[in-house]
């Protein structure tokens, strides 16, 4: 507890300088993570300034990240992206393959993402039983990005414990610029090139973008190959009614370095695993998404929003054996929002329905050194599900706004095996599983004049299992069932003089939470409901603008993720997420265009490996230094220094049962790194 009480005191620093008043609607301030309205900032242009106006009548942990806040700054994936986004773990194991986690979802899961609906435009990138990753998303293609965390995401439907996070694509209106060119080079070999053009012409627009990336990494058998493409044309058919067609595209080639044992990391950190080397383990994968959208005002209460999408990824993955598979989902949604009175009070609210429907065709092959073998399985993989969703408030005074909500859904899977001559215990078989529920929620949202906010709710979450998660075989799925949780939550938001803060308390009860653990090396990961599990904590931010120069931004997270009263590990802490997380930046910004701003990133607390809570990865501090200058209103330069004292760290872990020596759980983090770049506008 005295790192909390330290801790929180760091965060509470601009405190002493709050006015004894709040001030008044229009000095009211935004910051790139936090919700309120807004006066002129780089970092906030219309067009975010909207989205935050939007967010802001959640009653609970919402943020909008600007692609201003990180485009001084080298930013190749997903935690670079939302690095300052409180209550977010964002934690790089390999290349493009993040940990990403809000509140403990997905914690005990080996690889990839689950519990938390990542969508570019609404499109997911998760697969249609939820399974999904991080690598396709780039985020030099994002005009920003909605972060709403825990159960606060039921604008989209879904009742994930981690809720969801929403990339937006630039419009030809929007992306603030005609022309643009980023080039960027550094340490481990990278060299990434950018080119995007916007363009408007009479009722039509269009956003065209290109990214390519190449890297050797800090690791052997690390190496990156990667491009994105993304196209935005719309069309406005009178004031406030569109239709928009958004193509976004991707080409993957990566390499998997591979954890360690503790051993091997203590060694050596920059070794490759000897296992993935000799098998050239990688993830490479091309992928399209498109959407046919619309934006329809129907009359001045009234405005609907909807799409119809399709994805299609293929996948060539060679780990334990070569994965090759092609998947195809489609789906369609669409959102009413209402604004007017009920009972003569001011009030308004969203309903809205999301269908969705994937195919996947999986084959598994024998690994030899990176190639196809003998064929070893054969399956197909069938998933669709719905959710009919809504939500309203009612002002009953005329700041203290009432909220209740809720969302209906189910889903289906259906597993086809097939028998693979050769192979034991290789059948044909076919098993089919339904899951349905119901996930209300309810809450109360409070603002002052001044536009600083109060909130709290109470929301029930519901994850079903992916078919990973299923182990399908002839005798049927594994036994496993939803996971359930009641999230409870109290927050506030708002800005007092040069102090805009952001700070949520919640406390989570899981039933059935689905948790992850490898068995051996090389095998994947088997997935068990546990009993009951307490997932608690405290996601803050804090801005000090301590002059018009001088600026200290601080995030910190308490998370106290644990069993309760198991039969098996008691009141064990559940592995994988520091206890404690803070990261601070402090920028001084020159009149003459230049920047200079220094950070840390501190996971204060050692990690557990295991569920048994026999062994630690240990705390780290690592730090930055970012500095850049406007040349002019066209043309900037920045320089992006990484790990500055070459700390050799521990980014991430794989959770076990219970650690052993020749276990490889442990993914090092990179070495000391310099990255620069140049953005041309024009």
């Amino acid at each position: 507890m005295s790192f909390l009480w330290r801790a929180a005191s760091a965060l509470a620093l601009g405190a002493a300088f709050l006015p004894g008043a709040a001030c008044a609607a229009d000095d009211v301030q935004t910051v790139d993570t936090v919700i309120v309205t807004a006066r002129p900032d780089p970092e906030d242009p219309a067009v975010v300034a909207a989205a935050r106006d939007r967010l802001s009548r959640t009653p609970g942990a919402v943020a909008v990240i600007s692609a201003e806040s990180y485009a001084r700054r080298t930013a190749l994936a997903l935690d670079d992206m939302l690095r300052d986004a409180p209550g977010v773990y964002a934690q790089r194991k390999w290349g493009g393959d993040i940990r990403i986690s809000i509140r403990g979802s997905g914690l005990g899961n080996a690889n990839h993402n689950r519990g938390l609906l990542i969508a570019q435009d609404g499109v997911p990138l998760n697969e249609a039983d939820g399974f999904g990753d991080s690598q396709i998303a780039d985020p030099l293609s994002a005009r920003f990005t909605e972060v709403y965390r825990g159960g606060n995401a039921l604008r989209f439907g879904g009742a994930l414990l981690g809720g969801a996070l929403n990339m937006v694509t630039p419009t030809g209106a929007d992306a603030g610029f005609d022309q643009a060119v980023r080039l960027e080079g550094g340490s481990f070999g990278l060299a990434r090139e950018h080119l995007a053009i916007a363009r408007t012409s009479g009722d039509w627009d269009v956003y065209a973008s290109a990214t390519n990336q190449t890297a050797q990494g800090w690791r052997p058998q690390s190496q990156q190959n990667l491009q994105f493409a993304s196209l935005n044309v719309g069309r406005r058919l009178g004031e406030d009614r569109e239709i928009r067609l958004i193509v976004n595209g991707s080409n993957i080639a990566q390499e998997i370095p591979g954890a360690l044992t503790w051993t091997q990391f203590q060694a050596n950190p920059r070794q490759p695993a000897p296992a993935a080397y000799a098998a050239d383990q990688g993830r490479n994968q091309r992928g399209v998404r498109a959407s046919l959208r619309t934006r329809w005002r129907l009359n001045e209460d009234a405005l609907f929003e909807g799409a119809v999408y399709g994805v299609w990824k293929d996948l060539d993955h060679p780990i334990f054996q070569v994965i090759d598979q092609q998947s195809r989902n489609w789906g369609a949604f669409g959102r009413l929002d209402w604004n007017g009175q009920l009972a003569g009070r001011r009030a308004d609210g969203f309903a809205g329905v999301w269908l969705r429907k994937g195919d996947l065709d999986s084959t598994f092959f024998v690994n030899r050194q990176g190639a196809r073998g003998a064929l070893q399985s054969l399956s197909l993989q069938n998933a669709k599900a719905a959710d009919v969703f809504g939500e309203g408030r009612v002002f009953v005074t005329d700041q203290l706004a009432v909220v209740g909500g809720a969302t209906f859904g189910w889903t289906e899977r259906d597993y086809r095996g097939f028998a693979v001559p050769g192979v034991a215990n290789s059948s044909t078989f076919n098993v089919t599983k339904r899951y349905d529920w119901i996930a209300p929620r309810v809450g109360l949202l409070w603002q002052s004049a001044g536009g600083a906010q109060v909130f709290a709710n109470l929301t029930k979450s519901v994850e079903p299992p992916n078919f990973s998660s299923m182990s399908p075989t002839n005798g049927g799925f594994a036994p496993i069932r939803l996971q359930e949780a009641w999230t409870a939550e109290v927050g506030t938001r708002g800005r007092m003089g040069p102090v805009t803060w952001d700070l949520t308390a919640y406390r989570a009860e899981l039933d059935g939470e689905l948790l992850q653990y490898t068995v051996q090396f090389g095998v994947p990961a088997t997935t068990f409901n546990a009993d009951d599990t307490v997932h608690q904590g405290i996601e803050a931010a804090l801005d000090w603008r301590v002059t018009p120069a001088l600026r200290l931004r601080q995030t910190w997270t308490w998370s106290d993720f644990r069993f309760s009263g198991d039969r098996q590990y008691g009141d064990n802490r559940l592995p994988v997420a520091p206890e404690h997380f803070y990261r601070a930046e402090l920028r001084y910004e020159h009149p003459a265009g230049w920047f200079v701003a220094p950070s840390v990133e501190w996971s204060a607390s050692d990690i557990w490996v295991d569920f048994a809570n026999t062994a630690k990865a240990p705390s780290y501090a690592v730090w930055n230094l970012n500095a850049g200058w406007q040349i002019s209103e066209q043309l900037s330069l920045f320089v992006d220094a990484r790990n500055l004292t070459d700390e050799a760290y521990v980014s991430n872990v794989q959770p076990v049962i219970t650690l052993a020596p020749a276990t490889a759980a442990f993914w090092p983090g990179d070495g000391r790194a310099i990255f620069g770049g140049l953005t041309w506008t024009f």
